[in-house]
């Protein structure tokens, strides 16, 4: 077991088992629970805008709180708001499109009954050729407003753009305490978006819609990749282990079988003596090693069937002994050149003549 666990401590093995499991545990510690918390958010927004598109008008002053910002899971609510608009402290809100058409916003101060002053959105309008576009006055004396609460934006970091000679200030955000500086008035923290038919309005703003948005999706996606890396890592090597197995076994089989092969072929050969010589015969010795002459005792003919066997193989005509001799004779000792060379007395076939 242990040395299976070492044959995977390689850098590449160890490399890719950090990779799964970093990616599994961001996988599940940041970007399923990103996503899942901003379908959480939008579930809320979801229920936030119904309840207040549900629910009856109020006064403002009910929802917006001396010195306060509104409450939670309050923005979007309908309210009422009795006074008169301050006609001279327009401002405008540039660059805040439309349904991704550019918009021009016209921002309006608003004295309540009680004295509270209200920053008011009283609509848009499309500029033309890049330039401000014409925009009607807010009316004066008294009137009543239906509109809907929303939450002051944070700073812009661009600073208010000053108008030409007789334009009004241009800001790049709806921060009530940047626009209260422009007009020279304390206003509310929170701001109040104006409804469509109302006294004073322009373009009405479109109100949100619910949304559901892919991040559920996405985070079930996340979760299923940080189950799926480590997983895929066991799978990996569940298959190496596997492919090691099988080429062990082919080896250790081609193993036993080379030794078969091997003891087959051992118990199949003729036995030999110490000597290196053929049992059953005699070792001719030469006494002396320039004598070619000198005939050393042959080997012990073969009787019976191995003679039959030696004499005339199977499919062969017999052979006659003396030639059989005479060729043996010449593979051991050499042609020393008696052959085809008359000797003193005797013919090439041993005959005297």
């Amino acid at each position: 077991m242990k040395s299976r666990i070492r044959q995977f401590l390689t850098p590449g093995w160890v490399l890719t088992a950090v990779v799964c499991v970093a990616f599994a545990y961001l996988a599940f510690t940041v970007l399923a629970p990103w996503q899942l918390g901003k379908n959480e958010a939008t579930q809320e927004r979801n229920d936030q805008l119904r309840h207040a598109f549900e629910v009856d008008p109020v006064d403002a002053s009910e929802l917006f709180p001396d010195g306060g910002e509104l409450a939670e899971g309050t923005e979007w609510r309908r309210v009422t708001l009795n006074g008169e608009y301050l006609p001279d402290s327009d401002v405008l809100l540039r660059n805040r499109p439309v349904d991704g058409t550019p918009a021009t916003h016209a921002l309006t101060a608003f004295r309540a009954d009680d004295g509270t002053l209200y920053l008011v959105n009283r609509g848009f309008e499309t500029p033309s050729d890049g330039g401000i576009p014409d925009m009607d006055k807010a009316p004066s004396g008294e009137v009543e407003l239906l509109g809907y609460a929303r939450r002051g934006e944070m700073l812009p970091e661009r600073p208010p753009l000053e108008g030409g000679p007789g334009e009004p200030t241009q800001v790049y955000g709806l921060n009530t305490d940047q626009v209260g500086d422009v007009m020279g008035l304390d206003l509310h923290a929170d701001y109040v978006q104006l409804a469509g038919g109302q006294p004073g309005g322009l373009r009405p703003i479109p109100l949100p819609t619910l949304e559901t948005g892919p991040y559920l999706a996405y985070g079930i996606q996340w979760i299923f990749f940080g189950l799926m890396a480590p997983g895929a890592l066991i799978w990996f090597i569940y298959a190496e282990a596997r492919e090691r197995r099988r080429d062990r076994e082919e080896q250790e089989a081609a193993l036993r079988t080379s030794l078969d092969d091997g003891s087959a072929a051992a118990s199949s050969a003729v036995p030999v003596a110490a000597t290196g010589a053929p049992l059953g015969g005699t070792v001719g010795v030469v006494k002396h090693e320039g004598d070619r002459d000198a005939a050393a005792p042959e080997p012990a003919a073969p009787s019976g069937d191995a003679a039959q066997a030696d004499a005339a193989p199977e499919g062969r005509a017999p052979v006659d002994p003396a030639e059989e001799r005479a060729r043996r004779m010449a593979a051991r000792y050499g042609d020393s050149g008696h052959k085809g060379r008359r000797r003193r007395g005797h013919g090439l076939d041993g005959e005297r003549f």
